[in-house]
């Protein structure tokens, strides 16, 4: 049976590159971060790399993401690490929705066999971004 929890994240460190840009079109970025995740998932100083692409040259406008995310700390107090698939697109009103799941086998320590499927939505100026998160452990 999954077991269903929720908590926040914090944003540490953002740095993006620009890969690419049309001149009146869409621009590709790489961009690394670095998030303290508390709640159901306690992990600080995760490492994340997405690929971004902004559908004008304007940093405000919308677009996509992909990317994955590696933690280490607890989920439902067990130890361990594990790496999340993340996708999602984010709108002119700089509103991000994202979905996640755990990378297939990246499960070590207590977490081990970890399966599970999560998201969040985030505002653009919010302190924290709340997240939730279902998952099962082998």
């Amino acid at each position: 049976m999954p077991t269903h929890t929720t908590g926040s994240f914090t944003f540490a460190d953002w740095r993006e590159t620009v890969l690419s840009a049309a001149e009146d079109g869409p621009r590709l970025t790489t961009t690394t971060v670095t998030n303290h995740f508390t709640g159901g998932i306690e992990a600080a100083g995760t490492a994340c790399a997405y690929t971004t692409v902004y559908t004008t040259g304007n940093p405000a406008s919308a677009g996509s993401f992909s990317g994955h995310e590696l933690l280490t700390g607890t989920v439902g107090g067990r130890k361990g690490s594990f790496v999340l698939a993340e996708r999602g697109t984010f709108d002119e009103r700089a509103t991000v929705r994202c979905v996640f799941e755990v990378v297939p086998g990246s499960g070590t320590g207590e977490l081990a066999g970890l399966r599970g499927t999560g998201g969040f939505t985030a505002v653009h100026g919010e302190p924290s971004v709340p997240y939730s998160f279902e998952y099962e452990l082998a």
